[in-house]
């Protein structure tokens, strides 16, 4: 059914003229009653310059790109491929069928991440592409796909890069996913292959997927090798042949890094490799090691996630697994833009591809003698 905007005035209790006057800022109004109106607007979805149904060939120039965080180059280089494909095309429209790409920065928070959305819906978006991983939280699960199937029913296509296909969600044109649990079983195979079996762990946010499926890649390396129990996302705990799980979760920062390493290193003083969630925490790891005396890699061996352009940089090299971003997120852009065909299904899946180099060595023959060993 088709929300007016005498609907929005009867919700909030004001009048018509009242409503208009908010949604358009160009007359002074009291900020409970704008609030109150504003409100209305959100509970009913409305939005502006007609019905939602009929907007399906009626989208504008605008197409939303949703970050984390815009300093982190994980997302930086996703939004810039996919702007690079939005702003380029050629075509016969009023700009020569280019497309006005913006970049709203949600901070991680849930609450922005629905927000930017309701604002693109009402700017009538002609597309809206969702960056990095999603939270875990069967409210803002079920938020989301509503919203996702408002815009879509009013003419937005909606694009996931590096985040794993919504659940029930009809209104996603493609969901590319990296191959996140793939990644980080491979880079603790690694370690396991070069001898290293007291292994650290620092994690990522918990009830994100990004966080949980890496994880659990680590995790499954680790119970087949016998020294860890199965995959389950939890913060530490007494995995097979009692050994401890040594796992510390928090923000994907270089802090982080720093601090999760002290702990996992207080710990566990034999510890001989730290596997970080990303290349940012991996920093503070290597800084953190260093820190206490100790040499990478001959003391302890540091391995990253994501391969950012620093990774090669670092001194030694890091150790880390490639995502394609930039590929990735140009991919996204044609998608939304849609000159480029969905994958069979609307789903695919982006291989993670193990990068050995100088942070990861054997370990020495003194180091890692745990009590089971």
């Amino acid at each position: 059914m088709t929300v007016t905007l005498a609907d929005v005035a009867a919700r909030a209790r004001v009048s018509p003229a009242t409503v208009s006057r908010v949604l358009n800022g160009n007359y002074p109004v009291a900020a409970a009653t704008r609030e109150r109106v504003l409100r209305a607007v959100d509970d009913l979805d409305y939005v502006l310059n007609g019905p939602a149904s009929s907007l399906a060939a009626a989208t504008s120039d605008l197409v939303g790109i949703l970050v984390n965080d815009i300093a982190d180059p994980f997302f930086g280089i996703m939004a810039g491929a996919a702007q690079t494909e939005i702003g380029g095309q050629e075509g016969t429209g009023r700009a020569g069928g280019e497309k006005l790409a913006v970049v709203c920065n949600t901070g991680g928070s849930p609450e922005r991440e629905l927000t930017y959305l309701t604002l693109l819906q009402r700017q009538r978006a002609a597309a809206v592409i969702l960056t990095g991983g999603a939270l875990e939280d069967p409210g803002h699960i079920a938020a989301m796909t509503t919203k996702l199937a408002k815009l879509a029913d009013a003419g937005t296509r909606v694009v996931l890069c590096g985040r794993p296909p919504l659940p029930g969600s009809d209104a996603i044109v493609a969901s590319l996913a990296f191959d996140n649990r793939g990644g980080g079983r491979r880079l603790t195979e690694h370690l396991l292959t070069l001898g290293h079996r007291r292994i650290g762990y620092v994690a990522g946010p918990l009830e994100r997927t990004t966080t949980r499926h890496r994880l659990e890649g680590h995790q499954a390396a680790m119970a087949a090798a016998g020294l860890g129990g199965p995959a389950s996302g939890a913060g530490s705990g007494t995995g097979r042949e009692g050994r401890e799980e040594l796992i510390v979760h928090g923000p994907y920062s270089r802090r982080s890094g720093y601090e999760a390493t002290l702990e996992l290193l207080r710990r566990a003083p034999d510890l001989t490799a730290v596997v970080a969630a990303n290349d940012t925490v991996a920093l503070g790891a290597c800084a953190a090691v260093r820190d206490q005396g100790l040499r990478i890699p001959e003391d302890v061996s540091v391995a990253g996630f994501d391969d950012l352009p620093f990774s090669v940089d670092a001194t030694p090299a890091l150790t880390t697994v490639r995502l394609p971003l930039y590929e990735a997120g140009a991919r996204a852009g044609r998608l939304a833009m849609g000159t480029e065909t969905p994958p069979p299904g609307g789903i695919a899946t982006i291989t993670a591809e193990l990068m050995a180099r100088a942070s990861t060595a054997p370990p020495r023959a003194d180091r890692g003698r745990g009590p089971a060993d």
